[in-house]
């Protein structure tokens, strides 16, 4: 029976499945903001969203942002025996940020 020993890949052949992976999976969202310089909204676990341009990404989903508006909900604090506030929408303005990919639920 010929023994059978697994060859290794080529340094190119890891290369090409990893832009295949980039290009057709769940980043490609993020390759083709990147390629066109489009705005990516980018839900986060801090209850926040991002509208920014992608200028870098990692398969962990850290990223380097522009132009990026931060947008969130606020609940004012009122007194006793006020009526019960309204939420408050509120955001603002950061010209560029590094986002750790952990705190990113999704983009689109």
């Amino acid at each position: 029976m010929a023994s059978v020993e697994a060859v290794p890949p080529t340094e190119e052949e890891i290369r090409q499945l990893k832009e295949e992976e980039i290009s057709t999976g769940p980043l490609s969202v993020l390759q083709a903001a990147v390629k066109n310089n489009s705005q990516v909204l980018i839900n986060c676990r801090n209850n926040r969203k991002l509208l920014a341009r992608v200028k870098a990404f990692d398969r962990h989903c850290n990223m380097v942002l522009e132009n990026v508006k931060e947008m969130w909900t606020e609940m004012p604090k009122t007194g006793k025996g006020k009526k019960k506030a309204k939420p408050v929408n509120r955001d603002r303005f950061i010209s560029k940020l590094f986002l750790r990919g952990d705190s990113v639920i999704l983009g689109y």
